[in-house]
């Protein structure tokens, strides 16, 4: 399947390629990171034992995880299609019963959406080089990285091998994405109550509650809170604000009504 996923992903590489590149970049951060971690723990002589069984998990590990970078550019650029798929689909339902022949239609979706734009510019290029419009939709039909897209282009299919109205067909289409990104706003709005219960445990309460009692406890049990101990929980505090906000950021639906 990494052809298919490199594909969809917009990468044009070749799945050799790809796997080779992966390995040389895994090989380098790997060598990086041991050596980082070499010079930090040098003074202790029993962890530069482990860290030569460390370093082919290390590896594996860099070499996995960049070999999913196609998903996550897929993951990206089918947010990005669920942000224009409504009112796209609503502009080509517009076109058609306004008269408007499909190929034509298409030519107008790429000239005014700048991410659904490409793909139907691809089809529209297909068709002026001498390919089918059948044809031409079921390439794009397999490597678009949308589930909606998809189905609105085989709604497309559908309707030119039966003759059907094709804005008719999409219709229903249409009604059925627009319930499911409702159904994602709504389980997105119920999740944020949590995550706000969360960040006012472990962002604000925490912090400032925290430090007050460690103060307090180090002057009983004369420990020394040096200001190195207090810039490394300041970091601390600061990350885990940051992932916060890129969880929220992660799962907010790239939706707009």
């Amino acid at each position: 399947m990494l052809r298919l996923k490199l594909k969809q992903a917009g990468m044009e590489e070749k799945p050799e390629d790809f796997i080779k590149k992966t390995f040389i970049s895994a090989f380098y951060m790997t060598t990086g990171l041991v050596v980082a971690l070499f010079l930090v723990l040098a003074k202790l002589e029993v962890l530069k034992g482990i860290m030569f069984f460390i370093i082919p998990v290390v590896f594996v590990i860099m070499f996995f995880y960049m070999l999913k970078l196609p998903e996550l550019r897929i993951s990206k650029k089918e947010k990005e299609i669920s942000g224009e798929i409504i009112f796209a689909g609503r502009f080509i339902i517009i076109e058609l019963e306004s008269g408007v022949p499909l190929y034509n239609a298409m030519v107008n979706v790429s000239k005014n959406f700048r991410i659904i734009g490409q793909y139907f510019k691809e089809i529209t290029d297909k068709v002026d080089l001498g390919t089918s419009m059948e044809d031409a939709l079921n390439e794009a039909v397999e490597f678009v990285p949308s589930n909606d897209l998809r189905k609105i282009l085989w709604q497309i299919i559908n309707s030119i091998r039966t003759g059907s109205n094709i804005a008719k067909s999409l219709y229903s289409v249409m009604d059925q994405v627009t319930k499911d990104q409702v159904n994602e706003v709504n389980k997105y709005g119920k999740t944020l109550n949590p995550l706000a219960m969360f960040y006012m445990i472990v962002a604000v309460i925490l912090p400032s509650l925290g430090v007050t009692m460690l103060i307090i406890l180090s002057s009983f049990i004369k420990f020394q809170l040096s200001l190195t101990i207090l810039i490394a929980l300041a970091c601390f505090l600061g990350f885990v604000q940051f992932m916060f906000i890129s969880m929220v950021k992660f799962s907010r639906p790239p939706i707009e009504f």
